[in-house]
């Protein structure tokens, strides 16, 4: 593939496709809400006919839930250690449409086992672009964190953890319901959330005392959710050793803050990763591996 490309991360709820050109940059792009939720099993071929008008006429190489049980044709998973290369052998193509689709990432360990669409073409591209190096911890934050670890430009380890998930699940159901409604942002709760919830063995408990600590005025209630989500977010981060540890992060906006807080409160340090540049990177590196 020599010539320019329609890139798509095509999530769960957002689609993202980028016109790139064969030297790898953008030159045009669109985001909106078609993510695979939002879409029936014959509606993607009239959806990329859609793209092809915006961004030109030309071949597709589509990464994310696209790709799962959800979406429009299953890739199977290529399991860890996978690199690029391992993703461009196993990609799945769809000739009368233009059209590839990466493959995701498998995980098993003895008896854990993990899965990720999407992620694997970011820290990927992140390492290709030199935007991270070849052995590297990332954490990508969402409604499933991940944490993905890379060796010698390889995903070796992967786990997801539902924290923004849980997050949602306590604010809209459950004994907490109306408690969580206040503002969220790194502060004196949060951080005091970030301390209960780092190492905590009894989360459950912890969550609880959001409650407690509400209604006996140890806390004030537009403070409850910024110190929910501190424990939550302590826990996932304080799952793992943090002391001296680098972590690329592959987030913006209120996420990045957040997370950036915690893991440098837990001793950890920050390299920021443009999470779309890695996307677009990882797509354009990928092309050397895909078969002719």
């Amino acid at each position: 593939m020599a010539n320019a490309i329609i890139a798509v991360d095509w999530g769960t709820t957002n689609r993202r496709a980028y016109r790139v050109e064969a030297d790898g940059s953008v030159s045009d792009g669109m985001r909106d809400g078609a993510g695979v939720l939002a879409m029936a099993a014959d509606d993607y071929v009239p959806a990329l006919a859609t793209l092809r008008e915006r961004l030109g006429d030309l071949p597709v190489i589509a990464a994310g839930m696209i790709g799962s049980t959800r979406g429009w044709r299953e890739a199977p998973y290529v399991p860890a250690p996978a690199d690029l290369a391992a993703l461009g052998r196993t990609a799945l193509r769809i000739d009368d449409a233009r059209a590839i689709i990466v493959p995701g990432v498998s995980w098993v360990h003895g008896a854990c086992a993990d899965v990720m669409r999407g992620e694997e073409v970011q820290v990927l591209g992140a390492v290709a672009a030199g935007l991270a190096p070849a052995d590297a911890l990332f954490c990508q934050p969402g409604t499933h964190n991940k944490w993905i670890a890379t060796q010698d430009a390889r995903i070796v380890d992967v786990t997801t953890v539902m924290t923004g998930e849980l997050f949602a699940l306590l604010k809209a159901h459950g004994i907490l319901a109306g408690m969580l409604d206040g503002p969220v942002a790194d502060g004196t709760a949060f951080r005091e959330g970030i301390a209960r919830g780092a190492g905590a063995c009894d989360l459950g408990a912890a969550l609880f005392e959001v409650r407690a600590a509400v209604l006996l005025a140890r806390r004030a209630p537009e403070d409850a959710a910024a110190y929910a989500s501190g424990v939550l977010i302590g826990s996932d981060v304080g799952a793992r050793d943090m002391a001296g540890e680098t972590v690329h992060l592959l987030a913006d906006g209120t996420l990045a803050a957040l997370y950036t807080a915690a893991i440098e409160t837990l001793g950890g340090r920050v390299e920021p990763v443009d999470a779309t540049m890695a996307f677009i990177a990882g797509i354009h590196h990928l092309r050397a591996h895909l078969a002719a």
